[in-house]
């Protein structure tokens, strides 16, 4: 195969990789993964570009993005700034997705590169191939996690690496190409580092191996020279991260990452994030390690379990002849000399990013259940940590699939005496075996995350559908005060002055967002059931019109529908210095109630309402959340509804927003996950509420809200 072959195979190879990426990015992945982390990035992107190292929101507690520190007023991302630099930059091409397009075929061609440095252009092409169709490759180069970008670092400081090795080999190669090789070698890795520091020393340490070993096998001042280069490359990149570091932790060896959450690293021993912790032994490390490496061998390599067989047979094939040969590939100046080494270096992979990986519970954490293949991020995105272990796989399995494919149409040749005929046959047969055993590791991974999809989609429907201008939606928090988590569809610009602003929902924090932006449209994104998108269940959405009452006093006039089965209502008025109970008398069909707030206290009236007790209102706080309960018992243990009026007192005014409203029929689904939707099927329960202000003042934005049907079925 001539030069010009094998860049164009190349090119091909690339163009491929980056229309599929595109394709899975934007039709699998429309709304993004169940990894909340590419919200991260993609928040720190969008601050890249506009210059910014952190953001400053007006009100901290109702807009801090997923895995953001908060320093203050300001909050940083506990990730490096390298992978959202580099999709940055396909922003500035014409969309984020771009980027994943562009760094898919990098890592593509480059694989090619390096494995043709080790073993020759044929194998070279069919890794690259290989690397293309393996479903970790395709699945996590199509989202906007860190893995794919920081193993274009790795892999281009590779095949700098190898090629200033082959030409410090070469007498007749330029002394100026060999440095220049050495030092993009060093810069590659530093930029490694900078975006994972963990995963560039696990790629790079079978590269200091071969370093050390050829300084004290070949100690010369060529040699030497060529090392230092990019030794002094890579630590300019480590001083660039420390100097990161000092800008945003304001410490150089306080990684962001460790200011978020100090136990969450290497280590052995107690681990913890956000209250989850573990204590991470070596014997559960080991075993959590081997299942995430079964999984990759099986699961999400090109063919599965064929492309893993496929690379054993040419580790054992490589190294035979390695063994056999190091030593005297060390004394000479060769072509051998790169690539017995390359070959030694890149099965040096499997044990440094295998062995590493022990040392990280992040790999426990992935898998969820270790009782459950199917649980955890693994069963979506696959072991990602361990990405970069596709390059030895795909050059290995091509290395061994070549043999194979040369000795079988070799014999077949001597047998038949036809040996074209045999070639293309043979050729036919194994494309068929891969692409068979590929499509067969790789559908069930691509129908979780469709069915993902399908679950994301029906969720922002009425987000999507609706034309905001100068707005702001107020989120729920089903997994704590975070925005983008999950909901990291929905992201702020880094001024947090977009078309349409996106907060957390909660108690009287919604009353300062408001104040943040008084010209604006309210609303809140509300939801029945539990979101749980990888379990399949959906949840039922609407976006409610939110309203701002400001005056001497202001009222919430409720009616809740009661159902004939129902035997007994009551009510609890609560807030938080204190709460009352009232008894309704009889069940009407309708029960009619006003909350009225004033003069620094709640108090609920209704025909048929009558207090329990001494206490017939609550004292309200300058900010507070007034909470009205109403129970409904039935011989089958009955339901509830429940209202949560944000308001503050000041000047001797009350504001107030549209109070969030739900129907808990089953205790688990309250709390955020019992809004109340519209449904066409009439079920005796119904809530209807209008919000009032009373008295004058200088705002007093009134708007009646609509009852709806609840469904029969939740």
């Amino acid at each position: 195969m001539n030069r010009r072959q094998f860049r164009l195979g190349s090119a091909g190879l690339a163009i491929v990789a980056a229309g599929v990426t595109l394709l899975l990015a934007t039709e699998l992945f429309p709304y993004h993964t169940t990894n909340h982390d590419e919200a991260v990035y993609l928040q720190q992107a969008a601050m890249l570009l506009e210059g910014q190292l952190t953001l400053q929101p007006p009100v901290p507690d109702a807009f801090r993005p997923w895995f953001f520190v908060r320093d203050g007023s300001e909050l940083y991302p506990k990730y490096s700034p390298v992978p959202a630099a580099t999709f940055a930059v396909g922003e500035l091409l014409g969309g984020f997705r771009l980027a994943l397009a562009a760094i898919a075929a990098g890592n593509v061609a480059l694989t090619v590169a390096v494995v043709a440095e080790g073993f020759d252009r044929r194998t070279g092409l069919l890794a690259g191939a290989f690397l293309l169709a393996s479903p970790l490759f395709l699945i996590d180069s199509s989202v906007f996690l860190p893995y794919a970008p920081t193993t274009f670092w790795n892999l281009l400081f590779a095949l700098a690496y190898f090629r200033a090795s082959r030409r410090e080999a070469d007498p007749e190669a330029s002394t100026r190409e060999t440095r220049a090789y050495a030092l993009l070698a060093g810069l590659a890795v530093g930029a490694a580092f900078f975006a994972r520091p963990y995963t560039a020393v696990l790629f790079a340490a079978p590269f200091v191996v071969h370093a050390l070993y050829s300084l004290r096998s070949q100690p010369s001042i060529r040699n030497l020279s060529r090392l230092s280069l990019t030794a002094l490359g890579g630590l300019a990149g480590v001083a660039v991260a420390l100097g990161y570091n000092a800008a945003v932790t304001g410490s150089p060896t306080t990684f962001p990452y460790e200011a978020f959450a100090p136990r969450d690293g290497l280590g052995f021993g107690h681990r913890e994030i956000l209250g989850y912790s573990r204590e991470y032994t070596p014997e559960l490390a080991l075993r959590a390690n081997a299942e995430v490496v079964a999984t990759f061998f099986t699961e999400w390599v090109v063919a599965g379990p064929l492309g893993t067989l496929l690379a054993a047979v040419g580790v054992g094939a490589s190294l035979s002849r390695t063994v056999s040969s190091l030593d005297r590939s060390l004394s000479v100046n060769s072509s051998e000399f790169t690539d017995v080494q390359a070959k030694a270096v890149l099965a040096g992979l499997f044990v440094s990013v295998v062995a590493g990986n022990v040392y990280f519970w992040g790999n426990l954490n992935i898998l969820g259940s270790l009782a459950d293949p199917a649980d955890g991020l693994v069963a979506t995105l696959g072991p990602y940590y361990h990405f970069d272990l596709l390059l030895p796989t795909a050059a290995f399995a091509a290395h061994g699939g070549l043999l194979v494919f040369d000795r079988v149409c070799g014999s077949l040749a001597e047998r038949t005496g036809q040996p074209r005929k045999f070639v293309a046959l043979a050729a036919v047969v194994s494309l068929l075996l891969l692409v068979g055993a590929t499509g067969a590791v790789l559908e069930p991974t691509v129908s979780k995350n469709a069915a993902i999809t399908d679950e994301y989609e029906r969720a922002y429907q009425p987000i999507e559908e609706r034309e905001f201008s100068d707005a702001v939606v107020l989120l729920p928090t089903p997994y704590g005060d975070w925005l983008n988590h999950p909901f990291q569809h929905l992201r702020n610009d880094p001024g947090f002055d977009g078309e349409v602003v996106y907060a957390t929902s909660g108690g009287p924090t919604d009353l300062a967002v408001a104040s943040a932006y008084p010209n604006r449209s309210y609303y809140r994104y509300v939801y029945r059931g539990t979101w749980s998108p990888t379990l399949g269940e959906s949840v039922d959405p609407a976006l409610d019109r939110v309203t701002v009452a400001r005056g001497d006093s202001v009222t919430v006039d409720a009616t809740v529908g009661v159902p004939s089965r129902a035997d007994r209502v009551s009510m609890r008025l609560s807030a938080d210095e204190g709460a009352a109970y009232y008894g309704v008398n009889g069940t009407p069909a309708n029960l009619s109630t006003s909350l009225r707030v004033a003069n620094g206290t709640a108090r609920l009236s209704g025909s048929n309402l009558e207090p329990v007790g001494e206490n017939a209102s609550v004292p309200v706080g300058r900010e507070d959340e007034v909470v009205v309960q109403t129970f409904v018992s039935d011989g089958a243990g009955g339901f509830s509804y429940r209202l949560e009026l944000p308001l503050r007192q000041a000047d001797g005014s009350v504001v107030a927003l549209s109070p969030y409203r739900e129907v808990c029929l089953v205790a688990l689904n309250c709390d955020g996950a019992a809004a109340y939707v519209p449904d066409a099927t009439p079920s005796g329960v119904h809530l209807e509420t209008t919000l009032r202000a009373n008295g004058t003042a200088e705002e007093n934005r009134v708007e009646a809200r609509s009852g709806r049907e609840l469904p029969k079925t939740i």
